[in-house]
């Protein structure tokens, strides 16, 4: 493939903005990234085109330079006003650089583009869970409901957000359809903590204790269900285990 997309472009004296663009893919396929971003950036300067900025930002990543890549989807945005694969680009990397301050206005953006981007409502949603605003969360969350998306992520998230904002007949039943919708023993070892959390909040301790066991039976190296299992027997005087 890389010698036929040299041949093509060879072919079309280096002024074929897309074949310089498969050029550049297949460097990237190779790890050759600075060869990669010589191609995209001549393709750029050829013609102007979204998914070329797309991937000459994740040449960036890739070489671990997240401002360049920002820098690069702003220069996108330029020429293409509210476009939104390049405002969620930007609302990634700030979430991967832990700004999520930033990263929660760029996702708002990319909502007031396209109403129904569930990676955009997911991540407000997941943003105000953590800034104590379950109530709010869960409207993000329910909202998602309405689209018709149903995981075992998005309920094990209903659950938290239930509990936190003291809709308790919802908390179980949400942790009941996660469970029923796993596919994998990471992600029933998440609900079954997740529900141990929530009996700790109630009181609950030997369904707590039964519930981290269940964690830890699905995945052994569930760090946080063996720290509250320690707490656990430590309260109850069983301090060799």
């Amino acid at each position: 493939a890389l010698d036929l997309a040299a041949l093509a472009t060879e072919h079309a004296q280096f002024k074929d903005w897309w074949w310089k663009v498969q050029l550049g893919k297949c460097y990237y396929r190779l790890g050759l990234y600075r060869e990669a971003e010589k191609q995209f950036r001549s393709a750029l300067s050829h013609q102007e085109f979204v998914d070329t900025y797309l991937y000459l930002a994740k040449v960036y990543q890739r070489l671990d330079q997240p401002i360049t890549a920002l820098n690069l989807f702003k220069q996108g945005l330029d020429h293409f006003p509210g476009e939104v694969t390049l405002l969620t680009g930007i609302a990634r990397i700030h979430e991967e650089m832990n700004n999520i301050t930033s990263a929660t206005e760029y996702y708002k953006d990319v909502l007031k583009q396209d109403n129904t981007n569930v990676e955009a409502i997911a991540c407000i949603g997941s943003n105000h869970f953590y800034t104590d605003q379950p109530e709010i969360a869960l409207r993000f969350y329910r909202r998602l409901l309405q689209m018709g998306v149903y995981n075992c992520q998005l309920y094990n998230n209903l659950g938290l957000c239930c509990f936190y904002a003291q809709q308790y007949d919802m908390t179980l039943s949400s942790f009941e359809r996660a469970l029923a919708l796993v596919s994998s023993d990471d992600e029933q070892a998440d609900i079954w903590y997740n529900i141990g959390h929530v009996a700790v909040g109630i009181g609950d301790l030997t369904l707590a204790y039964q519930c981290f066991k269940l964690a830890l039976a699905f995945n052994n190296d569930n760090a946080e269900a063996y720290n509250n299992l320690a707490v656990l027997e430590l309260r109850k005087g069983r301090i060799e285990q």
